[in-house]
């Protein structure tokens, strides 16, 4: 768990090869009943057109289903991405399988941005972005200085401001309930996301005790 942008996607599944487990991503699951001979293609279609989130029946049957096969297959574990995102999902999650620990990606409150190759790049994150990515995207921004037109970048931060604080503190409650429930039941391990990827990698390894197991030189500084 954790923001957009810490690159959680990269190292889920790069601990998945360390341990010999699968990866198994929510939003793959999801993406491939986007086809038209899937039986679930028209309601999870619709929600998505309509800018609304895939049930959540959707969402634990696709999962269960995965599950499953991987019982039969003999697999002995699994990295879970992209679930749960609220405490009713994870109380929901923890009647379907037990789950082992939960790593927390934490990105610093002010992702501050500093220009680079002529765009933006936040410095926890490493997330490049570029003038239509923060308009498009969904991120959790603090806009340092840009070579925007002073009136442009006004009337954009203010276009944005609200409806993105209203998604932040939505987000930042949920999240909160979300910690709160596995730090009560002591299994959730939290790391500091740095700009440099290998820096974040080898403080996950290192929180993780698994420095035998991963090849990969340890640097001067960890970010757990």
């Amino acid at each position: 768990m954790g923001r957009p942008g810490p690159q959680k996607h990269a190292h889920a599944a790069r601990l998945a090869e360390v341990l010999a487990v699968p990866y198994i991503s929510m939003g793959t699951l999801v993406r491939q009943e986007l086809s038209h001979t899937s039986s679930l293609y028209k309601k999870i279609a619709n929600s998505v057109n309509e800018g609304k989130l895939v049930p959540e029946d959707i969402i634990f049957g696709l999962l269960t289903k995965r599950l499953e096969e991987g019982y039969y297959k003999g697999e002995t574990g699994f990295i879970l991405d992209g679930i749960p995102r609220t405490r009713m999902q994870a109380e929901i999650l923890d009647e379907i399988v037990d789950i082992d620990l939960v790593l927390n990606f934490k990105c610093a409150d002010n992702c501050f941005m500093k220009k680079r190759s002529g765009g933006d790049i936040c410095s926890h994150c490493g997330q490049h972005f570029g003038v239509s990515s923060l308009v498009s995207r969904e991120r959790n921004l603090s806009l340092g200085s840009s070579t925007w037109p002073a009136q442009a970048q006004h009337a954009s931060v203010i276009g944005l401001e609200n409806p993105r604080m209203e998604k932040l503190r939505a987000y930042a409650e949920q999240t909160k309930q979300l910690e709160d429930y596995y730090k009560k039941h002591r299994k959730l391990v939290e790391l500091k996301t740095s700009a440099r990827p290998g820096e974040t990698w080898q403080g996950l390894v290192a929180a993780l005790h698994l420095q035998h197991l991963d090849p990969s030189p340890t640097p001067h500084k960890l970010t757990v």
